[in-house]
Formats: structure tokens, C-alpha cells, sequence
């Protein structure tokens, strides 16, 4: 089964971008999968920011995500990325990408992002 890895999360300034990548152990990225970015705010629910589409290459965003923050996947470097734009103190939280495969949906352990003021 693959294990899906988040990475590229740091400390911050407000206003800065980032990139955070996701790749996976134990398998690989193939055909239908889908990859979705979520992220969990300090005392606050997990929520989705958005999905793409391995082959398809399809993405959708949470409404209130939508504008700052950017799916994209790298086909040969077997990879997705999730850039942020123009982070704010609120934007602070551990950063997770889940793969479903076959049906079933695979978590990494998460990136923690800070982001100063």
C-alpha cells in the first residue's frame, strides 16, 4: 500500500509563498488516483482546501480556498504540490495530503506551516 509524505512546511513570513510537496512510499501515483490537500488549524476541525486527478489531471478547491492556493502534479516526478500564495497568521496549521487508490484513502503524517506576522 502506498504511504503518502508531505513535505517543504517551515516558518514563514506573512505575505510569503510556499510549496509543499507529496510523494508516496510503496507504490506509486497511478491511473484514477486522486490526491486531495487538507489542512487542521490549532483547536480547529480539519478542513479540504482541494483535490486533482492523477491521469485527469482535474482539479477542484474549496470555495473558500479558492485564489491563494494552487494543486498541481508532476506526472515523471511522480509527485503533487500544494503552492500557497500570500500566506496569512490564520493560514498557520499542519498541512496533510491524503491518496485514494483503489478505494481506499492512504494519509501522510503532515507538514506543519507557520506563518508570522
Amino acid at each position: 500500500q502506498v504511504q503518502p509524505a508531505e513535505s517543504g512546511g517551515g516558518v514563514v513570513q506573512a505575505g510569503d509563498s510556499l510549496t509543499l510537496s507529496c510523494s508516496v512510499s510503496g507504490g506509486t501515483f497511478v491511473g484514477d488516483d486522486m490526491v486531495a490537500w487538507y489542512r487542521q488549524a490549532p483547536g480547529k476541525e480539519r478542513e479540504v482546501i482541494g483535490t486533482i486527478t492523477w491521469d485527469a489531471d482535474s482539479r477542484h478547491y474549496a470555495d473558500s480556498m479558492r485564489g491563494r492556493f494552487t494543486i498541481y502534479r508532476n506526472y515523471h516526478e511522480n509527485r503533487a504540490w500544494l503552492h500557497m500564495n500570500g500566506l496569512k497568521p490564520e493560514d498557520t496549521g499542519i498541512y496533510y495530503c491524503n491518496v485514494q487508490q483503489n478505494g481506499v484513502v492512504y494519509w501522510g503524517r503532515g507538514a506543519q506551516v507557520t506563518v508570522s506576522s
